[in-house]
């Protein structure tokens, strides 16, 4: 609580001062949390002093609160990109991150408890800096942040706002990527990084991490071989919060052949602990696209949970209990242009026969981008649903692309995505019109524009390997496992030889 203070003070966050007529304060109370290592291991004990924002009006005391943060498909980008190029990845992090962004708004806050000023109880603080818990502390951080970047001589990326690139002479690259109070870099020259580092420590209190081992929940291993990254201490947590670390493992998260449904006449469960699983589930998917099929049917039953619902979660923690170690592995040193694979299951939602979407994008050994998700609209044919997701697909390649342009990574001709279905690859191709096509939106035909201008060119691949599969139904374990390792998903353990050394 004393660093606290001492952080506030030193960086002049407040001024003590009589409370204006009209005006009102706004709370503060003390949040404490112990952080624990990537091990379970105690890393530090912490004090935060947080206001209370939910009183805040806005208007009044706030007005614009958005901030950008980073999407996980950018992270597993770069750092595709880092072990491709053999570059190593380092984080930062800077102590009391929200107490170097200026507000603009007048907000006055009480004295914190047990830190009164003796003779002086009755009066306030007026903030000149954003503290935890305001509305608008993430933003008024970013944008000091995104000014100190600017001045240095980075380059914010159009396309991703907290990604920032610096080109020197003879094509020396540095990227940083930015996720509210932690920093991660990367880049062609370690000069730089030494020259950023003590910029960084000179403008901002920071915390040196070294190599990247623990980024939002994520564990990271880097050696020779690659980068591993996993999330095993989550999982554990997880299976520990939900009562099933000594459940019994099945080998694939979703029974082959089973298509829930709303169940309207079953029992119902606790609404709020299926919803606690999912939710937990979901940001596992950041590093298993294993499972996400799985739980995005799942997440589908919030409303109204019944037990056939319930059961179906708990086969994926069962299934998560055999492969607590799995994660992506991005090898080094291999490297390719980004490619793709899509498709989808036609009328897979019994109670609306909607269908199910999915793609996957690679880059060298790992995936780095994967959506599992309903569709929107009622389909008519296969075909129409196919060119739905293959619509949807080319879009997302579009903006990988784009972000990959920005890190110098210029792809030579089209970006290639695998597809199963010929008559998509067709219609995609020439401007057919019949009975199973002229009904189709013509937002969907921006497929065509794409393919007629060579930024995309959807290829014809066998059902056996399409890797999307994994995505859009549940199969049986030997079709699951096969795509499971072409997604670059592999248990830690069969890296032991990789990683020894390390």
């Amino acid at each position: 609580m004393d660093a606290e203070i001492a952080a506030i003070e030193i960086n002049d966050t407040w001024e003590l001062c009589d409370l204006p007529n009209g005006q009102k304060t706004i709370g503060v109370k003390w949040v404490y949390k112990t952080k624990l290592k990537e091990n379970g291991e105690i890393d530090k004990h912490k004090a935060r002093l947080v206001a209370k924002g939910y009183k805040q009006e806005f208007g009044v005391d706030y007005k614009e609160v958005f901030a950008p943060v980073a999407r996980h498909d950018t992270i597993r980008l770069v750092i595709a990109m880092a072990a491709q190029n053999s570059w190593p990845i380092f984080q930062l992090d800077v102590k009391s991150a929200f107490l170097h962004g200026d507000l603009k708004e007048e907000v006055f806050i009480d004295q914190p408890p047990g830190y009164e000023k003796i003779g002086n109880e009755h009066k306030v603080y007026k903030l000149k800096k954003a503290l935890y818990g305001l509305k608008q502390a993430p933003r008024a951080w970013y944008n000091r942040i995104e000014t100190y970047f600017l001045k240095e001589g980075f380059q914010k990326c159009p396309h991703e706002y907290t990604l920032f690139i610096k080109i020197e002479d003879g094509g020396k690259m540095f990227i940083v990527f930015l996720y509210v109070d932690d920093l991660i870099y990367t880049g062609s020259n370690t000069v730089m990084f030494e020259s950023f580092k003590k910029s960084m420590m000179a403008e901002f209190e920071m915390s040196d991490l070294g190599m990247m081992h623990d980024f939002l929940g994520i564990e990271v291993l880097q050696s020779s071989a690659g980068i591993f990254i996993s999330q095993k201490k989550y999982v554990g947590e997880i299976l520990d919060k939900f009562q099933m670390k000594d459940c019994n493992h099945v080998n694939t998260p979703s029974e082959f052949g089973l298509k829930l449904n709303k169940d309207e006449g079953g029992n119902k469960v606790n609404s709020t602990l299926y919803k606690q699983i999912v939710g937990s589930l979901m940001y596992l998917t950041a590093t298993r696209p294993d499972i996400m099929h799985a739980v995005s049917v799942i997440s589908r039953y919030m409303e109204c949970p019944t037990e056939i619902h319930l059961l179906d979660a708990k086969r994926i923690l069962r299934y998560l209990q055999g492969t607590k170690e799995f994660g992506l592995f991005f090898k080094k040193g291999e490297k390719s242009d980004l490619f793709g694979f899509t498709d989808s299951d036609y009328a897979g939602d019994t109670d609306d026969r909607k269908s199910t979407s999915g793609y996957v994008f690679m880059l060298g050994t790992g995936v780095v981008s994967w959506s599992s998700k309903k569709q929107t609209i009622v389909t008519l044919s296969t075909t129409e649903a196919e060119f739905v997701v293959a619509t949807a697909c080319a879009c997302q390649a579009i903006w990988l692309k784009k972000i990959l342009e920005e890190l110098q990574f210029k792809e030579d001709g089209p970006t290639l995505i695998y597809y199963d279905n010929s008559s998509t690859i067709k219609l995609s191709k020439n401007p057919v019109l019949h009975s199973r096509s002229k009904h189709i939106d013509v937002k969907y035909h921006f497929l065509r524009d794409l393919t007629n201008d060579g930024v995309i060119n959807l290829v014809y691949c066998r059902s056996e390997d399409q890797i999307d599969d994994i995505l859009t139904k549940p199969l049986k374990f030997p079709a699951f496992q096969k795509l499971r390792e072409l997604l670059g998903v592999c248990s830690r353990a069969a890296l032991k030889e990789d990683f020894a050394e390390d």
